[in-house]
């Protein structure tokens, strides 16, 4: 038996379909994955039988309430859309809001989320700083991530290595800041917290950052690999 990827995406649907019925059969309250399942298996279904459009958009918004989902699962899914197989063809089908309001009152919040009080919060407070100019001495953008020890960045970026030993860019998670070539750019960096063990980047340090000789041990490598600025 020979499978498209569209048949084998369909039968990963109804599985996960099967197994969210045997959830909500047991009264377990599904989460995300199998909610969206459930309601996309349904509406495949009701495609191939040719039902309606307009009735299977109807049934698809009754399937589910938020009784029947984990907290927050409804919010997370605002919309629900497949590609039906109905007798004149394919057509794509579109269920917002899918997840009626229960009988049981919602809890506030979502899965994972994090709750702060209402005041504001600085920032990798008490940790030391320094501000170094980069100069990208390449031909395209070079974009750094907070996460990464700047140290070890790309090599054609020019900058005083020694002074961000141990720094990352003082930026939230996730944020990142962008050299255009030629640009000369200040950047604010951040001391690096938790254990600092630095493990993989451009393989500069691969140990403690503050271990004897770590610094001096970095710029060497650094040196030898061509590094601007060590």
């Amino acid at each position: 038996m020979n499978l498209t990827p569209t048949e084998l995406e369909r039968l990963t649907i109804f599985t996960a379909a099967e197994f969210a019925r045997r959830h909500k059969a047991l009264g377990i309250r599904l989460s995300h994955p199998e909610a969206v399942a459930l309601i996309a298996d349904e509406m495949l279904l009701a495609a191939r039988r040719d039902v309606p459009y307009t009735d299977i958009v109807e049934m698809a918004g009754k399937l589910l309430t938020t009784d029947d989902v984990e907290p927050g699962v409804a919010e997370m899914i605002p919309v629900v859309s497949v590609e039906g197989n109905f007798e004149e063809g394919t057509k794509m089908i579109v269920v917002f809001a899918p997840i009626a309001p229960g009988d049981k009152p919602t809890a506030p919040g979502f899965p994972g989320e994090v709750i702060t009080p209402d005041v504001d919060i600085e920032l990798n407070a008490g940790r030391a700083r320094v501000t170094v100019e980069v100069v990208n001495t390449g031909d395209r953008d070079v974009q750094v991530r907070s996460h990464a020890h700047f140290f070890e960045v790309n090599r054609a970026l020019k900058f005083d290595r020694a002074a961000t030993f141990g720094m990352r860019v003082d930026k939230p998670s996730g944020v990142g800041v962008r050299f255009e070539p030629g640009i000369p750019k200040s950047v604010d960096l951040v001391a690096i917290a938790g254990d600092r063990v630095m493990r993989g980047e451009a393989g500069l340090v691969e140990g403690p950052l503050d271990a004897p000789g770590a610094l001096d041990a970095a710029l060497a490598n650094a040196r030898a690999r061509g590094y601007l600025g060590a």
